[in-house]
This record gives structure tokens, C-alpha cells and sequence, in this order.
């Protein structure tokens, strides 16, 4: 089931980031306004188009954090895996995302100290 939504949520978020969907979607939205007149632009008329772009929104959301999560994941690991690989790296910089925030700043400040005592700007 995991295997299955990750291809769904992935597929899913390339198809909601593509040109041609928006496109698709500003058809259908002047489709919706297009059949206004044959409504009465009457409140059901724009109930449908607001549930509609309501339940879309609620589920890509959840889609597309699920994606989002996985990049991040794939991303710290290669990172990981760089900074192991290279000599005189610090191992402990491996685990940042599980700092503070004011460990984090903390380390940000540290680092931007070291670029201005080396001549480079941050």
C-alpha cells in the first residue's frame, strides 16, 4: 500500500505541476463561468465550483506533502552521505534537522563568521 501512494502521490504531483494542467484548469474555469448564464448564476452554480476547488485543494495538499517528504528525505541522505565521504567534514553537522531552532541560528551565525574570516561574503 506505501509503494502504491508514493507512485500515486508522485505521479500526481508531477501531473498538478505541469503547464498543460493549468492550462486544463483555466479551461474549466472558464467552462464554469461559460455556463453561468445557463444558471442563473445561481448559488448551486457556485457551491459545485467552490466544493470542487475546495476537495482538490484538501487532497493535493496532502499529496503533495507526502512527495515533499520524501524529496527532503532523499536529499538529507545525500547530503549525509557527502559529508561523510569527505575528509575533515564534521559528522555532527549529519543530524541537523533534529536541532533547534536556536541551534540551528546558532550554527548559521558560526558558519557566517567563518565566510567573513575567510574574505568570502555570506
Amino acid at each position: 500500500m506505501k509503494n502504491a501512494f508514493r507512485v500515486f502521490a508522485g505521479r500526481t504531483a508531477e501531473l498538478a505541476g505541469s503547464p498543460w494542467m493549468f492550462v486544463v484548469m483555466v479551461a474549466l474555469t472558464f467552462v464554469w463561468l461559460a455556463v453561468g448564464p445557463t444558471f442563473h448564476f445561481s448559488d448551486t452554480w457556485q457551491l459545485t465550483m467552490n466544493t470542487a476547488a475546495s476537495q482538490v485543494t484538501f487532497l493535493i495538499a496532502f499529496l503533495l506533502q507526502n512527495t515533499q517528504n520524501r524529496d527532503t528525505r532523499a536529499l538529507q541522505l545525500k547530503l549525509d552521505e557527502l559529508i561523510r565521504a569527505t575528509g575533515g567534514a564534521r559528522l555532527n553537522l549529519m543530524n541537523l534537522e533534529h536541532l533547534s531552532d536556536d541551534e540551528l541560528e546558532r550554527l548559521k551565525e558560526e558558519f557566517e563568521r567563518l565566510s567573513r574570516s575567510r574574505g568570502s561574503r555570506p
